[in-house]
């Protein structure tokens, strides 16, 4: 009787421990990642590519973006949408049109207002233990020779982010430098969009692959 006790106590610590919790991902940003939970946009393109993995149930992923967001959009907004809910691991993919909005809107982001936003933003999630995972802003043009009109600006704030990355110990992908490899090699023409940007900015087909697959291999 106590043998079997025992073989049934230690079924049921088996099978309790054997349950794993979900990891919850939310991507945090702008217009791109409001399309990206859309068919076929990058965040829908992750949970496919964990699933054709095996890995899908082990993280449930959530889309936080909303069009026209900046870097203090998400440090106001981060309460309600993103801690509210949790989650394990957060991606940070903005800055698009902090640079952006300088010479469409008259506005954006001055560097040194960027930086601080951002690291208010860092600073409040890893004070929960949550993961934290920044992205470069990938392109406003596709142009390869640096002739598109906010390469510098964009230029210097994606390293603004990966310095971030390094001082704050967070992830990070680099999708600024992954859009130039691969357009220096799929865009002899020298085309300011139509490789992995509709419009210079936001996905193509092509372009919502690449981003998924980036943002996978940054996964824990």
């Amino acid at each position: 009787m106590k043998l079997l006790t025992m073989l049934l106590m230690t079924i049921a610590l088996t099978a309790f421990t054997g349950v794993q919790k979900k990891q919850r991902v939310i991507f945090f940003g702008d217009s791109i990642t409001q399309a990206g939970v859309s068919p076929g946009g990058y965040i829908t393109r992750v949970q496919e590519m964990l699933t054709q993995q095996n890995k899908g149930s082990s993280y449930e992923i959530i889309g936080a973006g909303i069009g026209g967001n900046k870097i203090y959009d998400l440090y106001l907004r981060m309460d309600e949408d993103v801690l509210a809910k949790n989650p394990d691991i957060v991606y940070i993919w903005v800055g698009v049109n902090d640079v952006w909005h300088k010479a469409s809107h008259g506005t954006g982001t001055d560097p040194d207002k960027f930086q601080k936003f951002y690291e208010a933003v860092i600073k409040k999630l890893q004070a929960k233990n949550i993961k934290v995972i920044l992205c470069t802003p990938a392109a406003i043009g596709e142009k390869t020779d640096f002739s598109n009109q906010q390469d510098g600006d964009l230029n210097q704030y994606s390293k603004i982010i990966r310095n971030i990355a390094s001082e704050y110990h967070c992830g990070l992908v680099d999708l600024r430098k992954s859009f130039l490899a691969y357009n220096l090699a799929n865009n002899p023409e020298n085309k300011e969009s139509g490789i992995l940007t509709t419009d210079r900015v936001h996905l193509t087909e092509k372009g919502n692959i690449l981003v998924a697959e980036e943002m996978l291999k940054a996964l824990p």
